[in-house]
This record gives structure tokens, sequence and C-alpha cells, in this order.
């Protein structure tokens, strides 16, 4: 995520991102919110239940088509604050998200997974709690750029364990790898798949590719084999990666590959400087054209675009228009258009 290695993938992906149109400047009908958001199913988990992956497509235990939209938290090891069930639960209510992304750091921040477990998964299993209180489905993140895999399969053999008989959980095993190739990623990530399959069946399990989730083509050439129920992740900021990444995930998709947006925002890859309104849109489009699920980054109050939060902004819930930033209004705004059930 930003902050940490776009600086570095901006010249290793050049050919691949080029930098789009120049960001347009902020008006009152890009950030306008429903003033009395459209009603959805106070029970969404209870109404869609059992996710499962029918062909590329996420669908519901009626075997219909399903879109999730929601947020990531930030690390958990760098905005702890934020990793409540009342946050959650405003999540759910005001900006009608139906999944959120709880990101445990693995390496990053002092009060990392490996440095200090027990309050990483403190953290975390606060979410996840939030997320079936408030009846919304929840992405348990291994938030990393590196194979741990020892840690990882005690981990998720734990979490799988506490939390496979809940329809509301899916497991994303390795966050954004970066200089590690395919081969490496899916020996990795069969391995921490059998691991959670011994408790938990048939709960979506999302897949990351190298580059930061860019090279969906690498799994598209060469997937998973023998396994279910997965899902494979892709990473956009829509002022740095433009149609070309839109282009590789679309012959991905024709290839079989199911596709799953765990992050993503509307300002360049560094997580700063100005949203860029037109290339944002062209991706939400996409996204709905397809029926891909998207996740937007963060809920963090850190000095940047993609923080969603003010300094301002109570750990817990409820916040006000000005605690939020220009990113946040205007994700709340899209969630509010289309989180709506028909």
């Amino acid at each position: 995520m930003p902050g940490f290695h776009y600086l570095f993938a901006f010249s290793l992906l050049g050919a691949l991102l080029p930098l789009g149109t120049p960001p347009l400047s902020l008006t009152a009908t890009q950030l306008a919110v429903p003033s009395k958001p459209a009603a959805r199913p106070a029970k969404f988990v209870s109404t869609h239940g059992q996710l499962r992956v029918k062909g590329t497509q996420l669908v519901d235990q009626n075997g219909q088509k399903l879109m999730l939209r929601g947020l990531s938290y930030g690390w958990h090891s760098l905005w702890p604050r934020f990793y409540n069930a009342q946050s959650v639960a405003w999540l759910k209510d005001d900006f009608h998200c139906t999944v959120v992304r709880a990101a445990m750091g693995i390496e990053v921040g002092e009060r990392c997974y490996q440095k200090d477990p027990t309050f990483s998964k403190q953290k975390l299993y606060a979410v996840v709690e939030g997320a079936i209180k408030a009846d919304i489905y929840v992405i348990i993140d291994w938030h990393s750029h590196n194979i741990n895999l020892a840690e990882a399969k005690v981990f998720f053999a734990e979490v799988s364990k506490k939390y496979g008989h809940q329809p509301h959980v899916i497991y994303e095993l390795f966050n954004e790898p970066d200089q590690e190739s395919w081969s490496e990623v899916k020996s990795y990530a069969e391995e921490i798949i059998r691991t959670i399959r011994q408790n938990d069946p048939d709960n979506i399990i999302l897949v990351g590719s190298p580059h930061w989730d860019q090279d969906v083509h690498l799994p598209a050439a060469d997937p998973i084999r023998g396994q279910q129920n997965l899902m494979y992740t892709m990473h956009f900021y829509a002022a740095t990666h433009q149609k070309a990444l839109r282009d590789r995930t679309d012959e991905a998709l024709k290839s079989g590959l199911p596709i799953f947006v765990s992050e993503s925002a509307g300002m360049a890859a560094t997580g700063d400087g100005p949203l860029d309104y037109a290339a944002w849109q062209d991706y939400i489009d996409w996204l709905e054209a397809r029926g891909l699920s998207w996740i937007t980054w963060s809920v963090s109050d850190k000095d940047e675009t993609c923080s969603i939060l003010q300094k301002t902004a109570s750990s817990t819930g409820p916040w006000k228009d000005e605690d939020l930033k220009e990113s946040g209004r205007k994700v709340r705004a899209y969630l509010r258009k289309y989180n709506v059930e028909q």
C-alpha cells in the first residue's frame, strides 16, 4: 500500500502504468452525497449467506451475482485506534459498506504481528467480530509484502478454526507480493490454502499476484488447481494505473480467472496528491460493468490523500462531514450510490 513500495513500482512498471490526464478540480457535484441514503437490508450476510465463486463471478447462497463494496482499514499497527466494533457499525450504517477489510500489519510498526502477535490479533478480532455483529462481510488480510510461510500457517490455522464456521469471513493470504515470482507466491498460497481448508471448507480465499497485485496475467496463465472458491486480487490507484491495467485484467477474466479488487483509490499510487476524478470514475464504471467487488483504502488519519479521516475523527464514529477528507466524502458517495439492493 501507499507509502511503502510504490515509488519503486513507478520505475518498474513504467510501461504498464502511464500517467493519466491531469487531476480534475473538486466540484460540488463530485462530492455530492445523498442527504438521506437509500435503505438496504439491515442483515446483509443473513440475506446473502455463504459466498462462492461461479465461473469468474462472486455469487451468494442463492447463486445470484453479488458485488461487495467497502473500505479497508489502514495497517492495524499504525492506526490501531480505529480497530473496534463501533467504527465497523458506522461504516456499515453511514457509508453503506457491505464489507470491510482488516489489514493486519505483519512487519511494519512497533506493534506489528511479528513483534506483538497478541495485540495484533486483538485488533483484528475486534473488527471481525464487529463485522459479524453488523452482519456484513469481512476480509482478514495478512498485510505483508513478503513471504512469511511458517508464521502465516500458524496464524491462518488459528483464525480459520476460530471463524471458519462464519459465512462473513474472507481470507486474504498475502496483501501485495512485490518482488516474489508467481511460482513463489503460488507455492506459498497452496500451503496456506491447505491449512485453511482443514478448518474451513468453503469460505472465499483471495490470492495475490506479483508486483503489488498488478501482474494478474501470471496466475491467469498458471492458476492454482484443485481448489474451489479462490479469487485473485488486483489493486489500482486510478491516477497512476489506467487503461493498460484494466485491459490486462480483462484478459485474465476472459481466461477464466476470478478477480477481486481488494484495494483501490482515486489518487496516485503513492497514496498522495490530488484525486483524479475522471480516472477513478472510469475504474468504477469498469468494475460495475464487470461485477467486480471493490475495496477502497483506507480508514486512517495519516497526512495523505488516501487516508479518509481527519485527525479530528473519533476512533469509533460517528464522523461528521468535516471529519472526512475529500477522498472520504467521495468514497462515501460511491458506496451510498452503488450499495443499494435492487
